[in-house]
């Protein structure tokens, strides 16, 4: 039983979700034949875990249950249970359920190490984003935050702080200093992080904040560190997006000659992925941008370029834009007739 649990555990560390169930189900078979019920809560405890962190919460819950002390016996050291039967409730979206086992949890780890606290703050977070309320998913992550940099883990305090910005924009009950003061918390700790796929994904997620902030200076400044990250992966997707958002951020900076570049990029690489809904909004705001700066002759081109894009895509309200916007193009062409046979498109 010694050697299954210490290998389940091992396959649990690698990512190994169903070599880790079969370690533990031979484990807990094992356990009934012995004479102790707590080796076999141990073992049923290890079992429904581990179906847990496979994504079969309901499996897991089953199990995790079984685990509990029974009527009559000591319920002492119970706490570790009530954590994992709040993520299986957290898995069926049972998030009521969930918030009130992993606020058992959160008092019976008041000894625990701050990292757990944290932990259980993060996942409660999660549920209040389940059940639609930002707001205090929010104040959780913040909770979190903070309990994280106690215990000097700065890149789960900084992965708790985007979160903790994301829910801020969502509920709309804080102000925007305060949203920037967090983005500001968030970036000063990214420096810390050693992954740098994950350093990359953060301040991408800052560069998206500080947009819905408006702030797009420090929208782009981060964006640009983000894709400096990126751009190695061999998954070109996020370089792509953030591309994409660098262009539009140079928009609304009205840095239209740099902001051209980004866009090409960006359509070329959307180009490139098969993705043409995104494309046709690279080529939308390319154009945008080259009417910016008087070209009018490569916007229509470049709406065109978006119109076939989003046709493609079934997009109707890309389409509705990109006649707009070519319309727009064709009158400063001195092409009325044009200009008014679009607009009477995008109606």
């Amino acid at each position: 039983i010694e050697g299954l649990t210490r290998a389940g555990c091992r396959a649990l560390t690698l990512g190994a979700g169903r070599e880790a169930v079969g370690c533990f189900k031979k484990a807990l078979l094992l356990s009934r034949d012995t004479a102790s019920p707590q080796l076999r809560r141990a073992c049923a405890f290890n079992l429904g875990a581990a179906y847990v962190e496979s994504g079969k919460p309901k499996k897991g819950l089953e199990f995790l249950l079984q685990s509990q002390a029974w009527e009559g016996e000591s319920r002492e050291h119970s706490e570790g249970p009530y954590f994992n039967i709040g993520a299986a409730h957290e898995g069926l979206r049972d998030f009521p359920k969930a918030l009130e086992y992993f606020g058992k949890a959160t008092d019976c780890d008041r000894a625990a190490q701050a990292s757990s606290r944290a932990g259980t703050r993060v996942q409660m977070g999660c549920c209040y984003l389940g059940m639609r309320e930002p707001a205090r998913a929010a104040r959780c992550f913040l909770d979190a935050a903070r309990t994280y940099v106690t215990a000097a883990s700065p890149e789960a305090a900084a992965v708790a702080l985007s979160r903790a910005s994301g829910s801020m924009l969502q509920s709309r009950r804080f102000r925007a200093a305060e949203i920037a003061g967090v983005l500001a918390q968030c970036q000063s700790l990214c420096e810390s992080i050693p992954d740098p796929s994950l350093r990359g994904k953060i301040y991408n997620d800052i560069g998206i904040g500080y947009s819905q902030l408006r702030i797009f200076s420090l929208a782009a400044e981060s964006f640009e560190r983000a894709l400096a990250l990126c751009s190695a992966e061999p998954d070109r997707r996020g370089e792509a997006a953030l591309l994409q958002n660098l262009g539009a951020a140079h928009n609304a900076l009205h840095s239209f000659g740099t902001a051209v570049g980004w866009h090409r990029r960006a359509a070329a690489l959307h180009s490139a992925l098969g993705n043409r809904r995104a494309q046709g909004q690279c080529f939308g705001n390319l154009a945008y941008a080259c009417s910016r700066l008087g070209n009018h002759e490569a916007a229509a081109e470049n709406y065109l370029h978006a119109l076939q894009a989003f046709r493609d895509a079934g997009d109707v309200q890309g389409q509705w834009q990109a006649c707009e916007g070519l319309g727009a193009a064709c009158f400063h062409l001195g092409h009325p007739q044009k200009a008014v046979r679009h607009y009477q498109e995008a109606l």
